[in-house]
């Protein structure tokens, strides 16, 4: 082969590499319809692999999902509504990889819906997580960058009713391992509905986290029952949040009862900095304000733009911030 002929075909070569790279395999796809096969899928996957769930199946048991993807090859758990990933007790699915995507199913039963610890750039979109013990998803222990979106949570704490959180990111201060803050930063929680029967708080943000956003939410506080100071729909003790455009309606209501939207400070240097925009409080207490800010949390901004009905203590204990 002539030299011109030689770089011309390493030329088509580099070409031909190059487009297969823009396109890459087709992921994996695992169909499973027992429990067994679910747990054999969750422990062999691989990034890219497509795990699917039967439709009217359920998978009873304490799953757990270890492995991870990577950024550009992540992996899924999906199904329909009607696949049901049910415990008796426990972790209904416990999730330590990263890169995951959550779709569509059901979780139910167990002492916690969804437990993710140590979890980077997992998205959550549409599951449904009703009837468990605790709390319903929970991201904690430097769980960052993370998303729940489109799902909806109900029947929570059956267990204690004080822990029955509907999302919650980070851990309490009593929690943090060797006393060093949960850095779970920049989690989102978006068009998510929470409630009714949500014992505890709809979101409940701990101490030690930074910069995450609340957005376009739904909280349906109705069966919330005001044990462990369970009586708002979002209880802001973290750090540079933005909550912006939920909608809440009820409130725990007794006279103790603070506000619909709140923000606390459980150790000095937390519950600063977060700002609330349009959202929309139905609050439905003479007891509450729309928003309560405790006299140590600073650089807060409640702005103007929020809106608040049936609030017998008023829009918020602080005065509201024009023009955001």
């Amino acid at each position: 082969m002539r030299v011109r002929e030689r770089v011309l075909a390493i030329a088509a070569g580099a070409a031909l590499l190059s487009t297969l790279a823009a396109y890459p395999a087709q992921a994996a796809t695992v169909r499973v319809g027992t429990s067994e096969q679910l747990t054999a899928a969750l422990a062999s996957v691989t990034p890219g692999t497509v795990i699917e769930l039967a439709a009217d199946t359920t998978f009873t048991g304490n799953f757990k999902a270890a492995k991870s993807g990577t950024f550009s090859s992540r992996i899924t758990l999906k199904g329909p509504r009607s696949a049901v990933i049910k415990a008796s007790a426990g972790r209904t699915l416990e999730l330590t990889g990263s890169y995951w995507n959550l779709t569509g199913f059901t979780l139910t039963g167990g002492q916690k819906g969804l437990m993710a610890t140590g979890v980077k750039n997992t998205v959550v979109d549409g599951i449904k997580v009703a009837g468990v013990g605790h709390e319903g998803i929970h991201f904690q222990y430097t769980s960052t960058d993370n998303i729940v979106k489109n799902s909806e949570v109900t029947d929570t704490g059956r267990e204690y009713a004080g822990y029955g959180e509907g999302i919650y990111f980070g851990s309490a201060k009593g929690n943090w391992p060797g006393g060093t803050p949960d850095r779970s930063d920049r989690n989102k929680a978006l068009n998510n509905k929470i409630g009714p029967n949500v014992r505890a708080e709809s979101i409940d943000i701990k101490e030690g986290t930074t910069g995450g956003e609340l957005r376009g939410n739904v909280f349906d506080g109705t069966g919330q029952s005001g044990e462990h100071f369970a009586d708002s729909w979002v209880d802001m003790k973290g750090n540079n949040y933005v909550v912006a455009d939920n909608r809440g309606s009820k409130v725990f209501v007794h006279d103790a009862t603070y506000g619909g939207f709140e923000v606390h400070v459980q150790l000095d240097g937390w519950g600063r900095g977060n700002t609330f925009s349009g959202n929309t409080a139905d609050v439905q207490s003479s007891y509450a304000y729309g928003f309560y800010l405790v006299k140590a949390a600073t650089g807060n901004k409640v702005c103007a733009s929020n809106k608040v009905t049936g609030a017998g203590k008023g829009f918020a204990n602080v005065a509201a911030t024009a023009g955001c």
